[in-house]
């Protein structure tokens, strides 16, 4: 009977080894699949625009072989809007360990590329990835703040520049509260608006012009009205 217990455990033993062995290389398998759309994801998507971008410079914005490559990339951004909609739909935001560590960055590009309603829709998802450390807090403020430029409103976290004809130079898009971004900023985890602008678009932050801007801003839309 001793005999019988025993080998009836160590059978429930290599049963269970080998249930959860499978159970770590399905996810392992998973996350190399994942990873890999992503990276296609990335090349299809960014590779178009980079391209596009270079020939501009090259033989201007009405050039055919700018229009060329900006139909590659919308044909491409529409199915990797639908890849990146089933994935966030299915299994939520994924972790760094699930997307690898260029993940949220790609799935992040295909949103903000997208229609506005897009980035609406999946806004609560990035605010919960964020406080879940899933998503790095500049994702999730580059989106809030194109929304708000889409909609016509004053940007947030003043993430978004805008080019001016009138003036032929770019400058921020209106921000709400000037006086009170940093703590904003901090707040969510990130830089000084005036670090940030230098940085990246190495624009120098002037609060004094910029609750100008924003106060000019309010007056033409409120005129609108």
């Amino acid at each position: 009977m001793k005999n019988i217990l025993l080998f009836s455990l160590l059978v429930i033993m290599s049963c269970s080894c080998k249930t959860k062995a499978k159970e770590t290389s399905t996810t392992t398998e998973n996350q190399k699949n994942l990873i890999t759309i992503l990276d296609t994801i990335w090349n299809t998507e960014q590779r178009p625009i980079t391209l596009r971008d270079s020939l501009m410079e090259i033989h201007g914005a009405e050039s055919e072989l700018v229009k060329q490559q900006q139909a590659i990339y919308e044909h491409n951004h529409k199915i990797n809007e639908k890849i990146v909609k089933n994935i966030l739909d299915k299994y939520g935001w994924p972790t760094k360990e699930m997307a690898g560590e260029n993940g949220n960055w790609i799935i992040c590009n295909v949103i903000q590329h997208s229609d506005n309603e897009i980035r609406i829709q999946y806004l609560p998802m990035m605010r919960q990835a964020v406080k879940d450390k899933k998503l790095e807090p500049r994702f999730f403020v580059r989106a809030e703040d194109r929304i708000a430029t889409e909609r016509g409103d004053l940007q947030i976290y003043g993430g978004q520049m805008k080019y001016y004809p009138e003036t032929k130079s770019f400058n921020l898009w209106p921000v709400y509260d000037p006086a009170n971004i940093d703590k904003r900023r901090t707040a969510i985890g990130l830089d000084s608006i005036a670090i940030f602008l230098k940085n990246r678009f190495d624009f120098e932050w002037n609060l004094e012009e910029q609750i100008k801007r924003t106060e000019e801003f309010k007056l033409k839309k409120q005129n609108r009205l």
